[in-house]
C-alpha cells in the first residue's frame, strides 16, 4: 500500500542542485620552510539573521599555492533568490577545526547566481597582501540525465473493491533501490467508478523513474481510492524503462498481481486485471541552467516607471515618489530588489530605463515611453545604481501627469525580443506602477502578442490602489485573450509591494529578498515554456 500524503496526478522531483567547485591561483605563501597548505571554507548568508553560516570545507592540499580542490559543494539553486556566498582560504597549521588557529590567506564574496551565469567565476582574494591571489569558482547542475519519459496507461477488468460500486483506481509508480526498497515517484489521477480506466498521459524525469538506468526495476501498483486514505490494493507488476521503450504492443500488456489473493485462490487465480501501455516516448528536456550556464543565454531587464500624477507631489512626504532620506521609496525599493538579482545574469550590466505618464521638457508634451537618461536612442543606465540615479533625476525634470498606459513600454521591449529569438537572449520588462491601468484593451493586445516572444513582464503595484485589473493580466488561472486571440503562454507576474512592507520588524535587506523571490520565481518556468514551445535547444558558445 502506498504511504504518505495522497496527491493524485503529482510527481516527486528533487530541487535543482548545483555542484560548486573551487580552485585558487597565486596564493600567499605563509609558511617559512615550505609553501602554504590551503583549505577553502564556504559560508552562506542566512536568509533571516543575515549572518554567515559555515556550509562546508574542502580538503587540505599540502604545499601548493595553486590548488584545485577535489571536494565539491552541493547546494540548492534558486533563480529568484540572492544566494550570497563567502569563500575564505586558510593555510592549515594544525589539526584543530578552529579557523582562528590557522593563517588567513584571503576571502571573497559573490552570489550563486554570479557563479552559475559565469560558468567559471574568477575573483581576487582580499587578504593579508595587496595581491593575495585569485579564487576560481565553478558551478555545474547535478542532473546528468536530461531525459523525460511521457507515457499513458489504461487497465482492463480490474478487481471490484467497492461494495456498492466498482472501483476508483489510480496507479502509483516506484523507483527501486539496490537494497530492494522502493520510493514513490508518481501517482496518476483517480478514475471514479470503473474497472476499465484510461489515465491521462504524464511526463516524468527518467532520473526520477530509474536514475537513468533503463534496466532498473520499476514497480507499478494499482489501488482503489478511498476517502479515508485506506486505499485498497488491487495488484502490481514490475517493468523496466527499456521494456516500456518498446512502445505499445503485446510485450507491454501487464498483469496486476495481488500476492495475497493469488495465495488464497491458488491455481485458479489468473490476475486482478491487466494494465496496458497506450503510448510512450522519451525526450531530452533542457533546464533553465542548461541555457544560462552552458548555452550562453543572456537576460536583459528593462525598467518602466510610472510618473503619473496619482503618485502625488514628489516633494510631499505622502507621495509614493518622495525621497525619504532614511529609507528608499517603493519605486527605488522595487528597482533594487529585482535589479540586485537580475544584474548577476547580465555581463554588461547596462539596463534600459523608461518612464511613462509624464509631461516632458521643454514643451510639456505627454509621453508614455521616454528614456530616464534623456537619450531615447540609448536608454541604457550603468548598473542598478545608475537606474536609481536616473529615476531620481527624472523626478525633478518632468511633470507628473497621466494617464496610466502600459502598452507603449510593452511594445518597446517586444520589438527587441522579436529581433532576438535564437535562444541567446531573454527579455524582462519590470513595470512599477501605482494606478489603475487606463489602456487595458491595448495592453491586453500587447501582452498576447508578446507571449509568443522570449519575454516576461513583471508588474509591481505600489500604494493602496485597487489592483484588481492587474490580476486579470496575470494569467495564472485564466489565459489572457485579446481580439479572439489567446496568449501562447502566461508571461505576466503581478505583485503588490504592500504585501512586503507591513512587517515593521524586518530590515530593508529582508524586504528586498522577500520581494525579489515573489517577483522572480516564475521567470525560469516562463523562460522554459518559450524555449520548449519553440523547440529551441541551448546554443553552445561554439555555435
Amino acid at each position: 500500500m502506498a504511504t504518505g500524503a495522497f496527491q493524485p496526478g503529482t510527481g516527486v522531483a528533487p530541487a535543482t542542485l548545483v555542484e560548486v567547485s573551487v580552485s585558487c591561483r597565486k596564493l600567499v605563501d605563509s609558511d617559512v620552510f615550505s609553501k602554504s597548505d590551503p583549505m577553502v571554507v564556504l559560508f552562506v548568508q542566512d536568509f533571516s539573521s543575515r549572518g554567515w553560516k559555515e556550509f562546508g570545507r574542502t580538503e587540505i592540499i599540502w604545499n601548493n599555492l595553486n590548488p584545485d580542490f577535489v571536494k565539491k559543494f552541493v547546494m540548492q539553486y534558486y533563480f529568484e533568490q540572492s544566494q550570497k556566498l563567502k569563500f575564505e582560504v586558510y593555510d592549515v597549521d594544525s589539526s584543530s577545526s578552529d579557523l582562528s588557529k590557522h593563517d588567513f590567506l584571503g576571502r571573497t564574496e559573490c552570489t550563486l547566481g554570479e557563479v552559475v551565469s559565469s560558468n567559471k567565476l574568477t575573483k581576487q582574494l582580499i587578504g593579508p597582501k595587496k595581491d593575495s591571489g585569485q579564487i576560481i569558482i565553478g558551478a555545474e547542475e547535478m542532473n546528468s540525465c536530461k531525459e523525460h519519459a511521457t507515457m499513458q496507461f489504461s487497465a482492463q477488468k480490474l478487481d471490484k473493491k467497492d461494495f456498492f460500486g466498482k472501483s476508483d483506481p489510480f496507479l502509483t509508480f516506484y523507483r527501486s533501490h539496490e537494497d530492494g526498497s522502493f520510493t514513490v515517484v508518481h501517482r496518476t489521477e483517480v478514475i471514479k467508478k470503473t474497472l476499465n480506466p484510461t489515465w491521462r498521459p504524464f511526463a516524468i524525469p527518467v532520473r526520477d523513474l530509474c536514475n537513468g538506468d533503463y534496466d532498473r526495476a520499476i514497480k507499478v501498483e494499482c489501488h482503489d481510492w478511498d476517502a479515508d486514505g485506506g486505499h485498497d490494493f488491487i495488484g502490481s507488476f514490475i517493468t523496466t524503462l527499456r521494456e516500456l521503450s518498446n512502445g505499445p504492443g503485446d510485450g507491454t500488456v501487464f498483469e496486476f498481481i495481488n500476492p495475497k489473493k493469488q495465495k488464497k485462490k491458488g491455481k485458479s487465480y489468473k490476475n486482478s486485471g491487466t494494465g496496458k501501455l497506450l503510448s510512450f516516448r522519451v525526450e531530452t528536456v533542457y533546464t533553465f541552467l542548461d541555457y544560462i550556464n552552458k548555452g550562453g543565454m543572456k537576460i536583459h531587464c528593462t525598467f518602466a516607471i510610472d510618473f503619473t500624477a496619482s503618485n502625488g507631489d514628489p516633494k510631499s512626504p505622502t507621495s509614493l515618489h518622495y525621497m525619504n532620506p532614511y529609507r528608499p521609496n517603493p519605486y527605488a525599493t522595487s528597482i533594487k530588489a529585482v535589479g540586485d538579482i537580475i544584474q548577476d545574469y547580465d555581463s554588461a550590466k547596462m539596463f534600459p530605463a523608461l518612464g511613462f505618464g509624464a509631461r516632458l521638457p521643454p514643451d510639456g508634451m505627454v509621453s508614455h515611453e521616454f528614456a530616464l537618461n534623456g537619450n531615447s536612442a540609448n536608454p541604457y543606465c550603468p548598473g542598478i545604481q545608475g537606474v536609481i540615479e536616473a529615476y531620481h533625476r527624472t523626478l525633478y525634470s518632468v511633470q507628473l501627469y497621466g494617464p496610466t498606459n502600459f502598452a507603449p513600454c510593452i511594445n518597446h521591449v517586444a520589438r527587441f525580443a522579436a529581433a532576438g529569438q535564437d535562444g541567446r537572449n531573454y527579455f524582462i520588462l519590470l513595470i512599477i506602477t501605482d494606478g489603475i491601468i487606463t489602456d487595458m484593451p491595448q495592453t491586453k493586445e500587447a501582452i498576447v502578442n508578446a507571449a509568443s516572444l522570449p519575454m516576461s513582464i513583471i508588474i509591481i503595484g505600489v500604494g493602496d490602489a485597487d489592483f484588481e485589473a492587474m490580476e486579470v493580466l496575470d494569467g495564472d488561472d485564466v489565459r489572457l485573450t485579446s481580439k479572439g486571440k489567446t496568449a501562447e503562454r502566461d508571461i505576466v507576474q503581478f505583485v503588490p509591494i504592500r504585501n512586503f512592507l507591513g512587517r515593521s520588524q524586518e530590515d530593508w535587506a529582508t524586504v528586498h529578498e522577500r520581494l525579489a523571490k515573489e517577483v522572480l520565481e516564475e521567470i525560469p518556468q516562463q523562460f522554459l515554456s518559450y524555449m520548449q514551445r519553440h523547440n529551441i535547444k541551448p546554443v553552445t558558445n561554439e555555435q
